[in-house]
């Protein structure tokens, strides 16, 4: 199972691509409404978000995705709840990934230390010890996932589809898509 939490004022791309080229793969991905069923992202756009926050069952989990969109990621910040599923998450060895200031997140709860991650130009600032890479859609170090920006989700959601699913499936999915 994916979980992606969406907060008040998420970034619609970072989190819609990912949730639809998951889906495509045949992957169970359920949206997760931080602060109510009912979420609006950064950009105006409303969503029915699957679940609440409250009824996570994180003993199916796979992997956990944080999109970004500043006021997304306070929400999820704001939340102790958030905050704590993507802490055992990481705890307990499952994929945990997050897109543009999604990351500062993830930095915040330690998750980031020493690994390689990328986020938001300008928000290196806010990644803790991480090991930036700039100019990279996306990145994965063991069971992080980063990614840069709205321009990168389809990159970051092939690269999701990778890790639960493998290489060939992204490929398929990409193909699928036409990416050029």
């Amino acid at each position: 199972m994916v979980y992606v939490l969406l907060g008040t004022g998420f970034e619609e791309t970072e989190a819609i691509a990912p949730i639809d080229l998951l889906r495509r793969a045949g992957i169970p991905t359920v949206t997760v409404g931080v602060d109510g069923k009912s979420v609006t992202g950064g950009h105006g756009i409303t969503v029915e978000a699957d679940i609440e926050l409250g009824q996570m069952d994180l003993t199916g989990l796979e992997m956990i995705v944080l999109p970004g969109g500043l006021g997304g990621v306070a929400t999820v910040r704001n939340s102790p709840e958030a905050l704590n599923a993507l802490r055992f998450a990481w705890e307990n060895g499952k994929l945990v990934a997050a897109i543009c200031a999604g990351p500062t997140v993830l930095a915040d709860l330690g998750i980031t230390d020493g690994r390689t991650a990328t986020c938001y130009p300008g928000c290196e600032s806010g990644m803790g010890s991480a090991v930036m890479i700039a100019d990279v859609p996306c990145i994965q170090d063991g069971n992080l996932i980063t990614g840069t920006s709205a321009g990168c989700a389809v990159s970051f959601g092939l690269k999701l589809v990778e890790a639960l699913k493998g290489k060939e499936e992204a490929e398929r999915i990409a193909a699928q898509i036409v990416i050029r």
